[in-house]
């Protein structure tokens, strides 16, 4: 059961209006039946709507009481009888269409605030900075010089919006987010703790001292996209650090100068990517991958978690391992590995360690 302190659900809706946002057909005798939620099948009441597309919860689905249950094909015959079944080619995207229906604010951060700086402690806004109609800028923010905050964007409390920095339109920038240094698109959601345009790790050895190189490029971020809590985003070098339309970025990634992101990408959480790296549009990284710089990763190529990408990588392959190398490489590699440790622990000894030892030859 939802909290309702924190969202609060939009309907009631027909069955009939779920059934043209998923594109399912419904039954001619539920014309008049409502759904007020959403919930798992196990929980699930007549007023609610869930799914089914994993035969783990076969069990759930005979046993639920949903008022109507988005099911494959395959699947409807094994709808109870007082359960509506909407067929649908793909349930749990559908039932992600119903969610967005019934909890839009749940899409962004919110902090529930209205007014441009309501509240006991005012956003700081500078005199300079253009807010378009309908901005929102919560208690506690900071809007610098210059800035330009498009129509109908959020500014969460707490955060700073460095001087001349452009957001564009219903953006989401979360709480106690720094954005200083950069140009984001519309639609782009920002989450709590996110620092985009600090700079760059860059030094150069001189006298046998460690000196700072200057850091005069940006961060261009582009329409929807959406970066995960306390991910950090460095700015260029010279060049721009660029994230493609449509990427989305999740918690605690680290992003380094000059690299530059294609289209759509998937980011998982606590991946780096290092300097000058570039990949390719719908590129996928798997959570805990390291990213080398001035590594190139081809369109649509997939990288394995706790890989390591340290020479570039063609498109359209899947990779993984240390050093990541073609998928099924890295899997026969593991297997025979591990065929070879039973074989020697069922010689009763200890596998080699390589250097024609075993850890007990001292």
């Amino acid at each position: 059961m939802q909290d309702l302190r924190f969202f609060e659900p939009s309907g009631p809706f027909s069955i009939v209006e779920i059934a043209v946002w998923t594109g399912a057909e419904a039954p001619e005798d539920c014309t008049g039946r409502m759904i007020r939620d959403a919930a798992p099948l196990d929980a699930a009441t007549p007023e609610d709507i869930s799914f089914f597309d994993n035969p783990r919860y076969a069990v759930d689905l005979a046993a639920t009481r949903a008022g109507a249950c988005l099911v494959s094909k395959r699947a409807a015959a094994q709808v109870p009888g007082g359960t509506v079944a909407l067929v649908v080619s793909e349930p749990a995207a559908a039932f992600a269409e119903v969610l967005r229906h019934f909890y839009p604010e749940a899409l962004r951060p919110s902090g529930g605030w209205t007014g441009t700086a309501a509240g006991a402690a005012p956003a700081a806004i500078h005199p300079s900075a253009r807010l378009d109609e309908d901005v929102v800028v919560e208690p506690g923010a900071v809007i610098g010089p210059s800035a330009h905050v498009g129509r109908a964007t959020r500014i969460l409390a707490g955060s700073i919006i460095g001087a001349g920095v452009q957001i564009g339109r219903n953006c989401a920038i979360g709480p106690r987010a720094t954005v200083i240094y950069a140009l984001l698109g519309d639609r782009v959601i920002i989450h709590s703790g996110v620092s985009i345009g600090q700079d760059g790790f860059g030094y150069g050895l001189a006298g046998g001292r460690h000196l700072k190189v200057p850091q005069v490029g940006r961060v261009i971020i582009q329409d929807d996209v959406e970066i995960g809590a306390n991910t950090t985003v460095d700015r260029g070098a010279l060049r721009d650090t660029v994230i493609g339309e449509g990427t989305k970025i999740d918690n605690q990634v680290q992003i380094g100068h000059n690299v530059e992101i294609g289209r759509h990408c998937i980011i998982v959480g606590q991946v780096g990517i290092a300097g000058s790296a570039r990949l390719g549009d719908y590129v996928a990284i798997g959570g805990q991958a390291g990213v080398m710089p001035h590594v190139t990763i081809g369109d649509r190529a997939q990288v394995a978690t706790l890989s390591a990408v340290r020479e570039d990588l063609p498109a359209g392959g899947r990779y993984g391992g240390v050093p990541a190398r073609p998928a099924r490489e890295w899997l026969k590699e593991t297997a025979a590995l591990q065929k070879l440790a039973r074989r020697e622990l069922e010689r009763g000894r200890e596998p080699d360690d390589g250097g024609g030892r075993t850890p007990d030859d001292n």
